[in-house]
């Protein structure tokens, strides 16, 4: 197996690929087990068809047709994982076409009277279509779709390398083609980390998302036909639990409302309770916590990858917040103080 390390760099985002693609086996398919389920069905070139309802009745003089899917042109037919359908070559009288047949697995055949339709594989969200002519006489050709699709799987740490927990990341996969009206193409939303997506083989951009305020980072990421891609995202920043104490190390105080503030004065996240726990991205801010008509501010530091807590004390003014003590709190490795 080949390890290859890359980095892709845009104007918000380090990104290290990892291409882990050994040639796929007959026999093995690794795109099999995918958490995100089957998506819809997608045909490229096909505006529209009728939902599927009850298939129409094979014709007597239906003909045996074999349909082979392969992620590549070089490679085996795929023996699990294809979604296959056939619509009629004809749009109905809604001017949609007609389903009429579907199966689910590997290669397959299926009985098709003489006429004009449209073939269409799915592997996850990489699909192929083609015209089928099936003949009245003679040979009946087999059918060959090539999805030239890969698969690509997602993670992400903070810093160097600590790691982020699945449930406080989220991807979303867009073209990589920039639309007429300034967007990308939405492909799939709400990846999970770890889960394998198959798509087309091509260049998308992904976006990673590291909690809920403003650590977001970008890549664009290529998929290759026929391998399995593994990107690792790599985030500038860290989670943050914020504590008002009356004493260094103490109990956080109940009934505090908390407000973050960026560098520029922006209130970025607004919290109530003992403790507020929030990701931010990499940077200067300054943390206010109101309890009792009292307000207490202290200006901090987030270091990619150094979970922390910010600790503020009861009785200091703003002035002495900022000079607690380095080795006093569980802040002092992690976070310092900008004064």
């Amino acid at each position: 197996m080949t390890r290859i390390n890359s980095t892709v760099s845009l104007a918000a985002a380090t990104a290290l690929l990892v291409a882990m693609a050994p040639t796929l086996a007959s026999a093995v398919d690794p795109f099999a087990a995918s958490p995100n389920g089957e998506p819809k069905l997608k045909l490229p070139g096909i505006n529209s068809f009728s939902p599927a309802g009850e298939l129409p009745q094979q014709s007597k003089d239906a003909r045996t047709v074999r349909c082979d899917a392969k992620l590549t042109s070089d490679g085996p037919a795929m023996q699990s994982g294809i979604s296959w359908h056939v619509f009629s070559a004809i749009p109905g009288q809604d001017g949609k076409l007609q389903l009429i047949a579907a199966s689910e697995g590997g290669s397959h055949t299926f009985r098709l009277a003489p006429g004009d339709y449209f073939l269409n594989a799915a592997f996850g969200r990489a699909t192929a279509t083609k015209r089928v002519t099936v003949p009245s006489s003679g040979d009946v050709p087999n059918q060959e779709l090539v999805l030239d699709a890969g698969g690509i799987v997602l993670h992400a740490v903070s810093g160097s390398d600590t790691k982020i927990p699945d449930k406080d990341l989220k991807f979303s996969i867009y073209t990589n083609d920039v639309q007429d009206d300034g967007e990308r193409g939405l492909v799939m939303q709400d990846v999970n980390p770890n889960s394998i997506v198959r798509l087309n083989s091509g260049t998308y951009h992904v976006v990673s998302t590291y909690g809920s305020l403003n650590a977001v980072i970008r890549a664009d990421i290529q998929v290759a036909a026929g391998k399995l891609t593994q990107a690792t995202i790599q985030h500038r920043a860290a989670r943050i639990t914020f504590k008002l104490v009356s004493s260094v190390g103490g109990e956080a105080i109940a009934d505090t409302a908390w407000s973050i503030l960026t560098a520029s004065g922006d209130i970025i996240a607004e919290n109530v309770g003992a403790f507020a726990t929030m990701v931010l991205s990499e940077g200067n801010y300054t943390a206010v916590a109101r309890n009792k008509d009292k307000i207490y501010q202290r200006d901090f530091e987030v270091k990619a990858g150094r979970n922390s807590d910010v600790e503020l004390l009861l009785g200091r003014d703003e002035a002495n917040q900022n000079q607690i003590p380095q080795g006093a709190s569980n802040a002092a490795g992690d976070l310092t103080s900008p004064d």
